[in-house]
């Protein structure tokens, strides 16, 4: 089972609700939402449409990236969505878990009557922090998912085990660069082995990831002196790869959508003995449009889009 971990930025939101309707009735995809607006338009359209379509996701209720860095804001916005809290059993009521939150976890729990949760450790627990132990072993908690780092202790691992929850490895796979110009300097990396071998070698029930994403949450910025088209693939059995398409004209950030072209028409011929999804065949399309840059949100989605499909289609 594929967890993938997605802020509920505008074009990851689009990425999910076209996913969701394209693709109504898979179940081995299951979203990991982290808020970060504190307006919850965008928000609630995708988690109607996800509800509609029969895609299960994980919301985390107690997020801090974005509007909610600042201790003040709070989200509450899912509590007021009448839909959402009439249909518990559709979705995940996901946590971020540190001990100056854990009393709070409980606390949300209770109050809204919720099962089933999902307490997820962007760094690696601690063994010995028994807040920790105290939540995970709670009836209401149903999956744990856990930044293991390059290896996983096989001691964490087995008690993990001993607990009967649903148990997630969450990896950071995307190598981000500080300039897009930097990609092209090793253009094809590898990004996880992790689907072909988290259920046999690392005896656990699902993998996630940030997709084709960095890590750490990021505002919208300037327009860039190159242009990134960042398309995951399988390179051979038992690995997947992430290919980066960067422009040539990196000098100046005017002409992004001269920029956009020459990435974009890489995208063809790199792909040509290889399998296309939807969402790469449309930037194959978009690079032979005489106006064809989409925007670089778009450009995100496709490549979170992109992911999804090549994630699912292992499945198959």
């Amino acid at each position: 089972m594929y967890y993938p971990y997605l802020r509920a930025k505008q074009y990851e939101l689009k990425a999910i609700r076209e996913f969701s309707v394209e693709h109504q009735g898979q179940n081995s995809i299951i979203p990991i939402l982290e808020p970060v607006k504190q307006q919850p338009n965008a928000l609630n359209i995708a988690i109607d449409e996800m509800l509609d379509n029969g895609l299960k996701f994980a919301l985390i209720i107690n997020p801090k990236d974005g509007d909610f860095k600042h201790p003040t804001v709070q989200f509450d916005a899912c509590f007021q969505n009448e839909k959402l809290m009439e249909n518990k059993d559709c979705w995940i009521p996901a946590f971020l878990y540190s001990k100056r939150n854990a009393h709070e976890i409980f606390s949300i729990i209770n109050e809204y009557t919720l099962g089933n949760a999902m307490i997820i450790f962007r760094t690696c627990m601690d063994m010995d922090d028994e807040s920790a132990w105290g939540i995970i072993n709670n009836d209401s908690v149903g999956y744990v998912v856990n930044s293991f780092g390059s290896t996983i202790s096989r001691r964490l691992r087995s008690r993990l085990k001993e607990t009967k929850k649903q148990i997630i490895r969450l990896d950071d796979c995307f190598k981000s660069r500080v300039r897009n110009a930097d990609y092209a300097l090793e253009v094809d990396e590898l990004f996880s082995e992790e689907p072909f071998f988290y259920a046999e070698e690392g005896n656990l029930d699902g993998y996630s990831d940030y997709t084709t994403l960095p890590s750490e949450y990021i505002e919208g910025g300037m327009l860039p002196y190159a242009l990134a088209i960042h398309l995951s693939y399988r390179k051979n059995e038992e690995q997947l790869y992430v290919h980066h398409f960067v422009s040539d004209s990196n000098e100046t950030n005017s002409d992004i959508r001269g920029k956009f072209r020459e990435a974009a028409r890489k995208v063809a011929p790199f792909y040509e003995d290889k399998v296309l999804t939807e969402a790469v065949k449309e930037i194959i399309d978009k690079a032979n449009e005489s106006d064809g840059y989409p925007g670089l949100g778009y450009l995100k989605k496709l490549s979170v889009k992109n992911h999804l499909e090549l994630i699912l289609s292992l499945q198959k």
